[in-house]
This record gives C-alpha cells, structure tokens and sequence, in this order.
C-alpha cells in the first residue's frame, strides 16, 4: 500500500508548483544537496518548502475531518505500529525544520489539504517568506 503514496509530483504540490510560477516564483524540485530533500527550494533565498500530506504527517485536523476522535482511531489493525509510523514521521519533520533554521534556511511547511483548497493563497504565503 504504501509503495502507492507518491513521494514527490503529487496533486497538492503540483498546484503549489502552478500556482509560485504563475506568480513569477521560481524554484528547484527536490534538492538532493539540502537536508530533508524540501519539495521546492530557492536557494538564493535560503527557502525550503515542504507540501506534508495530511495523513502520513499527522495533521490533526484530518482526524477530525475522517471523523475520528484520535490519530489511532483511523487504523483498525496494526494500530500500534501505524501510529508509531506516524509520530516518527512527525518527529523526524520537526528535526529537520530545526536542522535547516539552524544552517540559515527559512522553512515553509504546508498541509496538503490547505494547499488542494487554496493554492494561489499558499503561494502567497511562499512569497511572504521570500519577500516579495
């Protein structure tokens, strides 16, 4: 199952994608050189974007919007073992948001869902960050 959640090109980074170069904002995919490999890069603004998909990031509004009271009550089986998944995805995301503050990089995370919704609105919150 999991060999099917896309790791890069998936439909909220493509409109965020869409959205920065309709607004002049360009950028590098996936940059292998900077830790954490952010979803778009702007180097000579030290900018690392990254678009966290709801779910496998641990958002928790998406518990409430599947209807769930807790992150644990979206995995019937293997329960333990999803939530750790889970909570180690959210931590390894905290270390590198520090990582890259730490090296000068100014870092922009995203959910996923916020970006479906409105993706001209999360460009302009990139722009923001850049300074335009």
């Amino acid at each position: 199952m999991m060999s099917r959640v896309r790791h890069k090109d998936s439909k909220a980074e493509l409109a965020l994608r869409r959205a920065l170069h309709a607004a002049g904002v360009r950028y590098r995919l996936h940059a292998p050189d900077v830790f954490g490999r952010p979803d778009l890069v702007i180097r000579s603004r030290r900018l690392a974007v990254f678009v966290d998909g709801d779910l496998w990031h641990g958002n928790p509004a998406e518990v409430r919007r599947r209807g769930r009271e807790t992150l644990a009550d979206l995995f019937p089986t293997r329960t333990d073992w999803w939530v750790a998944k889970i909570e180690r995805t959210m931590a390894r995301d905290r270390e590198v948001t520090e990582r890259l503050r730490a090296e000068g990089w100014t870092v922009v995370r995203l959910w996923e869902h916020d970006v479906l919704h409105d993706a001209p609105a999360c460009a302009r919150t990139v722009c923001r960050a850049i300074g335009r």
